[in-house]
């Protein structure tokens, strides 16, 4: 009667699940909000100990009996976050997020520092892109000179809740393959990346271990104590929040497409090996597993849709209605929806644009429906990089926020013009965490426990969900998108600096 509990430490909240592998239920789900401090400087800060009173606030929330029950915990959370430790493990300041744009310059000095982004990725497999963690290392040093001085270890944020379990530090490959300092290739850190990133000091001694996708540890007492958890709870390595995704939807084999609509939008697949492109028009990640994660993301999903929503004085919940009497193209509204940046394209610098506005198209309908379209093309253009590079897929599994909406669910049929299908555990990367856990327990007993047949057995399919694409709407879809390349295209070298 054990249950496995899947924590996901994201931007907007904390989400706890409790998952029950004997009845294949999740038998609770809570959740927390987190506060975001923004600047106009491109800044986007959270301080740690938020999450970890959203998580305190989670478990609270959960029955007594239920907490007697979990055996383990895995652990999800936003990638490329950067939580500078002093020596005694105290944390020095607030950490910076991966949709902080403030450090797009350190990007280029240490892609400078090697050559150049062509040969960041020969080294290492990626270049350095705004929000990575290496570029907040330099950062700091120029702008928290005394955080600098003082810093002992760098953790990204579900390593920081895994330390706060476990008095333990280490991290796992597919969320270090986002700091930009792994070689993705090699599984292993870069020594050149490292070194470009800092001349003054190594790096190395402030970065912890790497461990395997299946490593476990004990939870601290006084740590499960205080959560109401049995002193025997192990902790599993965790990962990003995309590689959880990924476990959650079953993306744990070739072929599968999966997607996450959240505040940022997310697509990624599953290799067998590292999967490095030259240009480097997608990252090149490992995953939580063993194996690697191509992944595409863009900075602004349902950010621009609840910016509208803001704008406009109406709630996203009311949008599937809202959107009832539109149709795909926004009446010729097209909407560029570089709010926060944006990495893919890559344009750290870029802004919102709007275009092809009439005084009768220019509706609250028309202009959140511009939003979500906008949305939909920026993981679009990464797509097409994914069929250029030969891989090839004959569905999409989409998981995050986005899922919720029927609207979300036929455009993105319809615009990628393959059929969209949902796994009933919404809460991707919190499932995705807890069958992590389960995993683990299982290869702690068993080495030859395997993940893919476990995915196949626990992630399930709502058919109620699924949608087909609709042909005249994906051509549709195919003439506007058309047009945000275009408008792309010139509006690149006005934020190329």
């Amino acid at each position: 009667m054990s249950l496995y509990a899947g924590l996901d430490v994201g931007t907007q909240s904390v989400k706890l699940v409790a998952y029950d592998p004997e009845t294949r239920q999740v038998v609770a789900t809570t959740g927390h909000a987190l506060e975001l401090a923004a600047g106009d400087d491109g800044s986007r800060e959270q301080r740690a100990e938020w999450w970890i009173d959203a998580i305190r606030a989670c478990f609270a929330a959960l029955d007594p009996g239920v907490r007697a029950r979990i055996k383990a915990i895995g652990v999800s959370g936003q990638q490329h976050g950067f939580v500078p430790l002093d020596r005694a493990g105290n944390v020095l300041a607030p950490a910076k997020l991966w949709c902080d744009t403030s450090t797009a310059a350190e990007c280029d000095l240490i892609m400078d520092a090697v050559g150049g982004a062509g040969r960041s990725i020969e080294i290492a497999g990626n270049p350095i892109l705004v929000g990575y963690t290496a570029s907040k290392l330099p950062w700091t040093r120029e702008h928290r000179s005394q955080v600098y001085a003082q810093l002992a270890t760098i953790l990204l944020p579900h390593d920081y809740v895994n330390f706060w379990l476990t008095g333990e530090r280490w991290m796992e490959h597919g969320d270090a393959s986002g700091t930009g300092w792994l070689d993705v290739r090699e599984r292993r850190w870069s020594d050149r990346m490292i070194a470009a990133t800092d001349t003054g000091r190594d790096l190395r001694d402030c970065l912890p271990p790497l461990v395997e996708a299946d490593a476990m540890f004990p939870i601290a007492p006084a740590i499960a104590d205080e959560l109401g958890l049995p002193r025997q709870v192990q902790v599993s390595a965790g990962g990003g929040d995309n590689m959880m995704a990924a476990i959650g939807t079953g993306n744990v084999s070739p072929g599968v497409l999966s997607m996450s609509l959240g505040t940022s939008g997310t697509l990624f697949a599953y290799a067998d090996r590292a999967m490095v492109d030259a240009e480097g028009r997608w990252a090149a990640f490992c995953d939580s597993t063993g194996g690697w994660l191509p992944l595409i993301c863009t900075m602004n999903c349902t950010v621009a849709t609840e910016a509208v929503g803001k704008l406009c004085d109406f709630s996203t919940k009311e949008g599937d209605a809202l959107l009832a009497g539109t149709r795909p193209g926004a009446g010729g509204l097209l909407m560029l929806p570089f709010l926060n940046g944006e990495r893919t394209p890559n344009l750290p610098n870029g802004r919102g644009s709007l275009f092809g506005m009439t005084a009768s198209n220019l509706t609250p309908a028309n202009l959140y429906r511009a939003a979500m379209e906008g949305a939909v093309y920026s993981l679009k253009n990464g797509y097409d990089a994914f069929v250029d590079a030969g891989m090839r897929f004959e569905a999409i599994r989409l998981t995050g926020g986005g899922s919720h909406s029927a609207v979300w669910r036929q455009m993105v049929a319809d615009a990628f013009g393959l059929p969209v299908d949902v796994p009933e555990q919404a809460e991707g990367a919190a499932f995705g965490a807890a069958l992590q856990a389960l995993w683990a327990s299982q290869r702690a007993g068993d080495r030859g426990a395997d993940l893919p047949a476990l995915a196949a057995a626990h992630v399930r399919l709502d058919p109620r969900l699924s949608t087909r694409p609709n042909a005249e709407a994906t051509a549709a879809y195919a003439a506007q998108y058309q047009r945000f390349l275009s408008h792309l295209d010139a509006i690149r070298p006005l934020y190329a600096g």
